[in-house]
């Protein structure tokens, strides 16, 4: 088991685990946008460009309207980051981005870290629901799996 995968198991119970990966679940019901969690121990101080980084190394950026997004909590250093892919920033409000995390960082701030997760995928899923609507020929382009560490994490 990785080490961010450890630190998750510290930090998460396998019954928030569920209702994380339902909720990703839920989003993707919502939108034809795709989201991905990832827990990791350290950004190096980093956290935006190490999520850009991972999200680019993942190839995320492999959906028919470039409209996915990275949320990366890196443990060790108690930070997180919100990454979407340019299809979404073509589309949303310039402050769009600033809601969701002022609505996880406020739950995490007061240790609430599953409902922090659990705010900005629904934030994520509610807003961009607007901008890519689900159409019938839709597909889960990503997997909804939770990943736990990237590449410096093995």
């Amino acid at each position: 088991m990785k080490k961010a995968e450890r630190l998750a198991r510290e930090i998460f119970s396998d019954q928030d685990l569920e209702e994380i990966s339902e909720a990703i679940k839920v989003f993707e019901g919502r939108t034809s946008g795709e989201i991905v969690i990832s827990f990791n121990t350290t950004s190096n101080g980093q956290p935006y460009k190490t999520t850009r980084r991972i999200f680019e190394k993942a190839k995320l950026f492999n959906t028919k309207e470039r409209n996915a997004t990275l949320i990366t909590l890196f443990l060790t250093e108690q930070k997180f980051a919100v990454y979407g892919d340019e299809g979404i920033h073509a589309r949303v409000p310039e402050n769009f981005w600033e809601e969701t995390v002022e609505a996880m960082r406020t739950a995490f701030t007061n240790g609430q870290m599953k409902a922090g997760l659990l705010k900005g995928i629904n934030a994520l899923g509610e807003n961009l629901s607007k901008y890519f609507p689900v159409d019938t020929d839709d597909v889960n382009e990503l997997s909804n799996d939770l990943k736990f560490g990237d590449h410096e994490d093995e």
